[in-house]
């Protein structure tokens, strides 16, 4: 069947990733702000029944982890309340949904690796609304996937890798915490292999989300502190010779007051993914140096 995508959050770090992944496998539309506003229903409902699609992939999100703690409403509406009104919507079509949420719905006390079946414990405004968002779209109980992911970053917006980059051209000395971790996750490689997902269902792509319907983690493979990840970052960098910085060291997150508490350690486990699609992530190496080669 020829397959009418749409997407949304296409400027973003992932959605422009995904606007590109999505192409082979049928007709895509992408929109973000204005063309469709989260925040609010009627938005989202003129937006779905227009386009009519087969497969809404939503990569919108209220992100700011830090700001969500003063803005707790709008970021609730966009992260938790909206993405239920969209799955409603897109069950009405008879269409399937891929959503995508965060490692900050746990509180990172674990101590090894989660998985989906993990009880969620949300240290923050923005985790409790990613997770309320989870249960809003499962609760519609239509065809959808949910990806759980972490600490995603794009060359193309701010984010760690720029931010590190950034200190590094403006500071002769790095200080960097090395007692939170996760697992660093490319856009690309994550756009990847949602579209690689989709296309095993490719004759049927609603039938073939139902199929496997539920919540998923879904990053590039194996942990490391932010200490460690600012180290590759500065190590592959292309023009390392003309950055300021000589020196990076360990620090505590408690270095670093912050108005907003996150989880220690929130790697999670891939095996579910793995097991049930057949599809292997990158190390988080590999593909952090083909996104530094690229740049």
């Amino acid at each position: 069947m020829s397959v009418k995508i749409l997407l949304l959050g296409n400027t973003g770090q992932l959605g422009w990733e995904l606007e590109r992944s999505l192409q082979t496998l049928g007709e895509v539309t992408a929109l973000d702000y204005p063309q469709i506003n989260m925040a609010s229903a009627d938005s989202i409902k003129t937006v779905v029944q227009s386009a009519s699609p087969n497969l809404i992939i939503n990569a919108t999100a209220y992100t700011n982890v830090d700001k969500a703690e003063s803005e707790p409403d709008l970021a609730m509406a966009i992260n938790g309340t909206g993405p239920g009104i969209l799955a409603s919507e897109v069950k009405k079509l008879g269409a399937a949904l891929i959503h995508f949420s965060t490692d900050y719905v746990f509180d990172g006390t674990k101590g090894k690796p989660y998985c989906e079946k993990d009880q969620p414990n949300p240290l923050n405004v923005y985790g409790s609304t990613k997770l309320a968002g989870e249960k809003a779209v499962a609760e519609v109980d239509g065809a959808y996937l949910t990806f759980r992911t972490s600490w995603v970053y794009s060359l193309r917006r701010p984010c760690f890798v720029t931010k590190v980059l950034e200190w590094a051209r403006q500071n002769e000395t790095l200080r960097i915490v090395d007692d939170q971790i996760s697992s660093p996750t490319w856009a690309r490689t994550l756009a990847d292999a949602t579209a690689q997902t989709i296309a095993q269902g490719r004759k049927d792509p609603v039938g073939y989300v139902q199929q496997i319907c539920g919540l998923y983690h879904l990053t590039d493979a194996g942990p490391c502190s932010r200490f460690e990840w600012a180290k590759a970052i500065l190590a592959l960098y292309p023009e390392r010779e003309a950055l300021l910085a000589k020196a990076i060291v360990p620090a505590k997150s408690d270095d670093f007051p912050s108005p907003v508490q996150r989880p220690n350690i929130s790697v999670l486990s891939l095996d579910k993914f793995a097991k049930v699609t057949g599809l292997k992530m990158p190390a988080w190496e590999d593909s952090l140096k083909l996104a530094m080669d690229l740049n």
